[in-house]
């Protein structure tokens, strides 16, 4: 957990950094209605401050600084990875909104890698902000640590699939041996109730891909297009590396703007997934239950087969896993067998794989034992 929880904001302040990403974030004709419903979310999940936009009056960026003064450069940095969230949303991005986002993080003595993704979205470079994407110092590095996490011997890239490994596809395939409520077999189920392949095996997802679908059982969310925003929003902020904020940047390229074609080595883009409605009261609150977390994680890179044979219960309390807020379940936030927390298409996809593998088809259905 970093700062922006730590050392919460009273309402004075909020007020003040309200003020500063609305201003940030704004076109010449105001807020969006995305951002309407955005803002005060982020605002209220983070902060447990309402924030009343009809209220909140410009803010210079020196001015803002000199207000921001006491907090330290993580917490400077989380405000304007705010601001770059609340502008991401849009398209087309105005260029003066790009312009705002680098004079307000200069003022803040902030230096955040998607700042240059949005400019190049304001100037209609898309090929050129995806090129940003894949060589971001995050993801972009294929340091020896992943490769052991991932218990692959060599990718051509972070994101690279790896169809042809019966080291990699036998350990995925022993953890269907594992005893029920413990997190592997979860995980198993979670992969045979979609028809998804396991890496190791032609056709699977990329090995980095495949790490994101333990946060999935772990912290309790479905598989739509909806889910994964909030997977990767949890991921991105239980990661007191700041760079993980390119996480929900591209998922937010991808699954509500479309500036991104395709990202992760999988997933292709389809948009307006964030307008769907209640979608940024999950999203918000996907970010204070990873910033909740005890500790620092870096869940694609952790080595989720060390955890596998633990009961999920165990782990979640290893990291203090707050539950998610009544509201965002109100919203529609679903676990991986709640109802809705599949698509009719992985449905298809898990009979066609039993069949093919010559095993009778056990149908997906909700399972209130767990979620």
């Amino acid at each position: 957990m970093d700062d922006v929880l730590l050392t919460p904001p009273d309402l004075d302040e909020v007020q003040i950094l309200a003020r500063g990403v609305v201003t940030a974030a704004q076109g010449e004709d105001g807020l969006t209605p995305l951002q309407q419903l955005l803002i005060p979310a982020l605002f209220l999940s983070m902060t447990g401050h309402p924030v009343e936009l009809a209220t909140v009056e410009p803010i210079t960026a020196p001015e803002f600084a000199v207000r921001l003064a006491r907090r330290n450069r993580i917490f400077r940095a989380r405000i304007v990875q705010t601001m770059l969230l609340s502008a991401l949303v849009v398209r087309p991005l105005p260029p003066v909104v790009a312009t705002r986002l680098r004079e307000f993080a200069d003022a803040l003595d902030v230096d955040d890698d998607m700042i240059a993704v949005a400019h190049k979205y304001a100037e209609g470079a898309i090929d050129l902000a995806a090129v940003d994407f894949a060589r971001n110092g995050y993801l972009g590095g294929l340091d020896p640590r992943r490769l052991t996490a991932l218990h692959t011997e060599s990718l051509d890239s972070s994101w690279g699939q790896v169809g042809d490994d019966p080291a990699l596809a036998a350990r995925w395939a022993s953890l269907r041996e594992l005893p029920v409520g413990t997190l592997g077999r979860g995980v198993a189920d979670f992969y045979r109730d979609r028809g998804f392949v396991t890496p190791g095996l032609p056709g699977s997802a990329p090995p980095l891909l495949a790490q994101h679908d333990w946060v999935h059982v772990l912290a309790g969310y479905g598989t739509t297009l909806e889910n994964e925003i909030e997977v990767f929003a949890f991921m991105a902020r239980a990661n007191d590396d700041p760079r993980a904020f390119s996480l929900l940047a591209m998922v937010v390229s991808l699954f509500e703007t479309g500036y991104l074609h395709a990202g992760a080595g999988l997933f292709e883009a389809n948009e307006g997934h964030l307008r769907t409605a209640g979608m940024a009261t999950r999203l918000a609150d996907a970010m204070r239950r990873g910033a909740l977390t005890k500790g620092s994680h870096d869940f694609l890179d952790l080595d989720w087969f060390t955890l596998a044979d633990r009961p999920i219960t165990v782990v979640r309390n290893e990291i203090d896993l707050t539950p998610k807020s009544s509201a965002a379940v109100a919203a529609g936030s679903v676990g991986p067998w709640d109802g809705g927390g599949i698509t009719p298409f992985q449905l298809h996809s898990a009979e066609q794989a039993a069949e093919a593998d010559g095993r009778p088809y056990v149908p997906w259905q909700p399972d209130p034992s767990r979620d």
